[in-house]
């Protein structure tokens, strides 16, 4: 007989061992905050720190979420890159808004942003294709991201015919094929603490953006209960 699996709500664990998080001790803005979580996450030894869900909707309102590798933020925003045409891109499309979050669970941190997006410029688009490994430069003429396909032979093929189109010579990145830029409206630290008695700090921006993603407002630090 197969063992019973295990109940997830009988699965707890408490937050403890690290510092309290207070108002007090936060960078002055939320991109040197990040950048000190992120490079605690990375020194820390944790698998792939950049990985990040990201949450779409459609023109309904219905959600769907995937992790993407966060490629570059600074002050006007998070970068990542994809299909334009694959759920996530054509979801975009018709509602620019985006939500992301980044599970630090063995450092007991998470990160959560709200915000609009917009596309990179095509110059950074080209840059950073150009620094990818040609494996992930021929993946991306491949795959139709998101289409149904009838088998992974199908995966095969589209690998063979970008193979054949490029040769040895130089792949631009494709036509559909692009950077998402999510400028944030929140960034919200969460540290977990004992109790589920959380700590939970978030800078939010007051006013809007300016359309090129500068803030178009202050920004404040609120405590939000856990």
């Amino acid at each position: 007989m197969s063992e019973e699996p295990p109940s997830p709500a009988g699965m707890r664990r408490d937050y403890t061992g690290w510092a309290p998080m207070l108002e007090g001790g936060l960078a002055g803005d939320w991109t040197t905050q990040f950048a000190a979580w992120f490079a605690d996450a990375t020194a820390g030894g944790l698998p792939e720190p950049n990985a990040m869900i990201v949450a779409t909707a459609d023109g309904r309102g219905r959600p769907s979420a995937r992790t993407v590798l966060l490629k570059g933020y600074d002050a006007t925003g998070f970068v990542f890159f994809t299909n334009y045409e694959s759920r996530k891109g054509s979801e975009l499309a018709v509602n620019p808004y985006a939500s992301l979050v980044f599970p630090w669970f063995a450092m007991q941190r998470q990160v959560i942003v709200t915000g609009s997006v917009e596309r990179v410029s095509r110059a950074e688009t080209e840059e950073y294709f150009a620094s990818r490994p040609r494996g992930s430069q021929l993946g991306a003429w491949a795959s139709a991201q998101s289409s149904v396909l009838p088998g992974r032979d199908a995966v095969e093929a589209g690998l063979a015919a970008a193979v054949e189109r490029f040769g040895d010579g130089p792949i631009p990145a494709p036509p559909h094929w692009g950077g998402l830029r999510v400028v944030p409206d929140a960034v919200e630290f969460w540290q977990g603490r004992s109790s589920r008695l959380h700590d939970r700090l978030r800078f939010r921006r007051t006013g809007g953006t300016d359309g090129n993603g500068a803030g178009a407002g202050d920004w404040v630090v609120e405590r939000l209960a856990p």
